[in-house]
């Protein structure tokens, strides 16, 4: 009996864990579509009126997006990014950067 219920809860644990994955990995797209991919493109690669985010690593990209947010990084344009990387939260910049690592 102890065996079949702490195989249940192992299993549900694990079958939990992964749908949260997967909603983080929903989430992430989401977010890049929606405040993301108008300037850096749907793969990242848009470069007329941004850099792309193509190529950047997890920690790269945290890194400057975190910079936006302290308002302590970017060129002459960077209002915009200061705006947009103050209304995301670090987790949102986490998985941002999980999903554009992927490009």
């Amino acid at each position: 009996m102890k065996l079949t219920l702490s195989l249940t809860l192992a299993l549900s644990l694990a079958l939990g864990a992964t749908a949260l994955a997967a909603d983080a990995a929903t989430d992430a797209a989401a977010l890049y579509n929606s405040k993301c991919a108008s300037c850096h493109g749907k793969d990242g690669s848009k470069t007329i009126l941004s850099k792309p985010v193509k190529g950047l690593s997890a920690e790269d990209f945290t890194k400057k997006m975190m910079g936006y947010k302290a308002k302590t990084y970017g060129g002459s344009k960077k209002a915009g990014m200061e705006k947009l990387a103050a209304a995301l939260s670090d987790a949102d910049i986490k998985a941002l950067a999980a999903y554009t690592s992927k490009f």
